[in-house]
């Protein structure tokens, strides 16, 4: 009989918007938008957190307007897809790191498959970005994401979600952030490889029968390994630093 009391067309309409909050934010956040985590995995998991959390939804009438219905679902998709562009933008920056660490250690073209993303991407970037990966979830990541959505639930309304402009200088600047502490990741290794450079070509116009082709690189790449093994927990604090300001970030939807 409690069952039959909740099919009701607000409670109907509350379990749509919940299962489409849901749906954003596994098609869209890290981790969740594996690629190899197959679609109906995904769709079962969206399935059973809306049911898992359809208890703590707080009774409200939502919109039964069929233009506002439409629009209430697309604000729950968008509510999922602005929030999980903060934290898209960090795996940015720790790709964008690795994949200049594997431009000046010359191994741009040793590329792999990368389950991620579903691309080939250099081997170098994509240990560093699984590594990333691994840590997050060793400090409850996925934890988190689930807190954020049951703290929304008591914040946003369903089908309530409305753009704020506040939103957009953060965004911008959090791209400029991408490059910058991107490339300040990898600039360890980068200058390493400059002032190396310079001294190969001092070494060269000194010695012209001295072949870069056989010493150079692999001293080079064997430098860049000892560095990276040396700052890479440095990265990796770094990253977990900005992952929890792009979660404070999130704190921005909420403000009305």
């Amino acid at each position: 009989m409690q069952l039959v009391s909740l099919l009701t067309d607000a409670g109907v309409a509350n379990f749509l918007f919940l299962l489409l909050r849901f749906a954003g934010v596994f098609t869209f956040f890290p981790f969740f938008e594996n690629q190899l985590i197959p679609v109906s995995v995904r769709g079962a998991l969206t399935l059973y957190m809306t049911l898992l959390f359809y208890p703590i939804v707080p009774h409200q009438i939502p919109p039964m307007e069929p233009i506002a219905f439409i629009l209430g679902g697309l604000s729950e998709i968008m509510l999922g897809f602005l929030s999980s562009v903060f934290l898209q933008i960090v795996f940015g920056m720790i790709n964008f790191g690795g994949e200049t660490i594997s431009f000046s250690m010359g191994l741009t073209m040793a590329s792999a498959f990368d389950p991620v993303s579903g691309t080939q991407k250099a081997i170098v970037g994509q240990i560093i970005v699984m590594l990333a990966l691994l840590i997050l979830l060793a400090a409850n990541f996925h934890h988190l994401i689930l807190e954020f959505v049951a703290f929304s639930l008591t914040q946003i309304p369903l089908g309530g979600f409305v753009f704020s402009p506040h939103i957009v200088p953060y965004i911008v600047k959090a791209f400029t952030n991408l490059f910058l502490i991107g490339f300040t990741m990898a600039f360890p290794i980068a200058a390493l490889i400059l002032l190396s450079d310079i001294i190969f070509g001092m070494i060269m116009k000194t010695h012209p029968q001295f072949n870069l082709l056989v010493i150079g690189f692999p001293v080079k790449i064997s430098l860049a390994f000892m560095v990276l093994i040396v700052i890479i927990p440095a990265i990796m604090v770094h990253f977990k630093r900005e992952i929890a300001l792009a979660f404070d970030a999130l704190q921005m939807f909420f403000v009305r």
